[in-house]
């Protein structure tokens, strides 16, 4: 299990290779936006990494931040807790006029 430390919610044990977007969710309670499903589209559900790795990006997710001039954040959708991290949430549903956070991403990332 890796350990993820979410600044301002707490340290939360997640299973190995679940998705951050739904480890954020279940697990930390966090009310992450995640509007385009976890598909690494929308970038919503931005996060900064403060400590730890995350291993290297997804092709979605590469193009995605390059394409909208993005750097120094990573999208939670394209990351699998495989280790311990310490991150912190960019974009809350809280923080938004939107209706809901978005469609709950799938376990696994392409499907």
């Amino acid at each position: 299990m890796a350990k993820i430390n979410v600044a301002g919610f707490g340290e939360f044990e997640v299973p190995n290779d679940k998705r951050l977007v739904l480890a954020l969710v279940d697990e930390a309670g966090v009310d992450q936006l995640h509007a385009c499903g976890g598909n690494g589209r929308c970038t919503t559900c931005q996060v900064r990494i403060t400590d730890g790795e995350t291993g290297p990006m997804t092709d979605v997710e590469q193009a995605t931040l390059t394409e909208r001039g993005l750097e120094g954040v990573r999208l939670s959708c394209q990351i699998l807790c495989e280790q311990d991290l310490s991150v912190e949430i960019l974009k809350r549903l809280s923080d938004t006029d939107r209706e809901d956070a978005g469609s709950r991403p799938a376990d696994v990332m392409g499907t």
